[in-house]
């Protein structure tokens, strides 16, 4: 898998993203402290609402941002929105209300927005080899495992000696050694090449859209993002809430436990490159929203029967088994991507899937954070039931005879790909 990191160009994006996503999830820690400190038992509903305006963000800026930076060179859109995230995470420490909370999330976010589908864009291209690319994604995912597992850690030490609001300096310092080492990348600079018959503006924005519904080996991946947002947003809010509240245990153990689906999301990335040479996307990413289904079905049983100690142990567990599903669904959806959208058009598809999974996460995230609040342990269900309903959806768009090689461009009907 590491092989691809002897690509020069590539190795310094991927080093970008690490830094980037290491520092972004100790701010995610901090926001949910942050939060606690200021609403205490309402936290989840503050922080429940924190992240439905960050999807906000996504949702609604992901392809309008794409469309406005479409023809602007690659390393100029991302060292600026790294700047932007830096800026606004150098401000977040000296927030005392909640309204400053969302404000500054929202910008922070819509910078991440431009980013983000910039960088997926970028990756085929730097490499071409689809194996390659394959190990690319499942560095990708590890990268956001490493958030999910070093930031907790980091986080946890810095807390022995630290108040939590230091940690959205780590957060600033992190933005600022990403946009340096994209600058330090030669390909990141090239600037996509605009045809004569380039869409207008408001086309540009609904092109990638259009594409992900008129293309059915793309539309199951919508109904799995729903399924990975329903039970990712009630571990991502409540976690805070059912270790200080629910179980009264101090603040660097919610970083322990988060950090645990992060370790259960990062052993799945390691295994999946191999995994999919012998095994369908269609059996991975269905099988893996089955077992985010029973898993946060089992939610319920645990937080309400078990003893603390028991319950402390079991969920643990449940949140690497929930990381581990999370993997299997969202890491081959570049590899689909790739294989049946044109070139031309990967910039474009990649800001709509931004926006859409990132819709399923604007759903979820206010539900997770306000149910949550007046019913923690049901609101646990009531999100499984969701993600339950999303995975039967994916299964009946995605008939075993549906993977077939073609590719689909926003202008031409399908063709096989050679």
């Amino acid at each position: 898998m590491f092989h691809v990191l002897k690509n020069r160009s590539y190795r310094r994006l991927y080093l970008a993203q690490i830094v980037a996503l290491l520092g972004t999830g100790l701010a995610t820690l901090a926001l949910g402290l942050l939060a606690y400190t200021i609403a205490e038992e309402h936290a989840g509903r503050v922080l429940g609402t924190a992240l439905a305006i960050k999807m906000v963000a996504y949702v609604f800026l992901g392809p309008i941002a794409n469309a406005v930076v479409t023809y602007l060179p690659r390393k100029f859109v991302l060292v600026s929105s790294d700047l932007v995230r830096m800026m606004v995470a150098a401000f977040l420490p000296f927030v005392t209300d909640i309204w400053q909370i969302y404000l500054l999330i929202f910008v922070l976010q819509a910078a991440s927005a431009t980013f983000t589908p910039t960088f997926q864009s970028l990756i085929p291209e730097v490499l071409p080899d689809e194996d390659d690319y394959t190990m690319a994604l499942s560095l990708s995912r590890l990268a956001y495992d490493l958030e999910a597992v070093v930031s907790p850690v980091l986080a946890s030490v810095l807390l022995l000696a630290l108040p939590s609001s230091t940690l959205f300096f780590g957060t600033a310092f992190g933005f600022a050694s990403s946009a340096l080492l994209v600058l330090s990348c030669g390909y990141a600079a090239s600037t996509p090449q605009r045809s004569d018959q380039s869409p207008d503006f408001f086309q540009r924005i609904a092109r990638g859209i259009l594409l992900v519904f008129r293309t059915p080996h793309l539309r199951p991946i919508v109904a799995l993002n729903m399924a990975v947002a329903s039970v990712g947003a009630f571990v991502i809010v409540q976690t805070v809430v059912i270790v200080q509240l629910l179980w009264h245990m101090p603040e660097y153990v919610v970083a322990i436990v988060l950090g645990m689906n992060g370790a259960g999301s990062m052993a799945s990335a390691l295994l999946l490159p191999s995994l999919l040479k012998r095994v369908s996307e269609r059996t991975v990413m269905l099988g893996g929203g089955l077992a985010l289904v029973g898993t946060a079905i089992a939610i319920v049983p645990v937080l309400s029967l078990a003893p603390r100690g028991v319950a402390i142990i079991i969920t643990m567990v449940q949140w690497v088994v929930i990381g581990g599903a999370w993997s299997c669904v969202e890491t081959p959806v570049g590899r689909r991507i790739r294989r049946y959208v044109d070139t031309c058009d990967l910039s474009s598809v990649f800001a709509a899937q931004f926006s859409l999974q990132h819709a399923c996460w604007l759903l979820s995230y206010p539900l997770a954070g306000w149910l949550g609040a007046y019913w923690l342990i049901p609101s646990a269900g009531v999100l499984a039931c969701i993600s339950a309903v999303s995975v039967c959806v994916a299964y009946f768009l995605w008939p075993l005879a549906l993977d077939q090689k073609f590719v689909v461009s926003f202008d031409k009907k399908p063709r096989e790909n050679s």
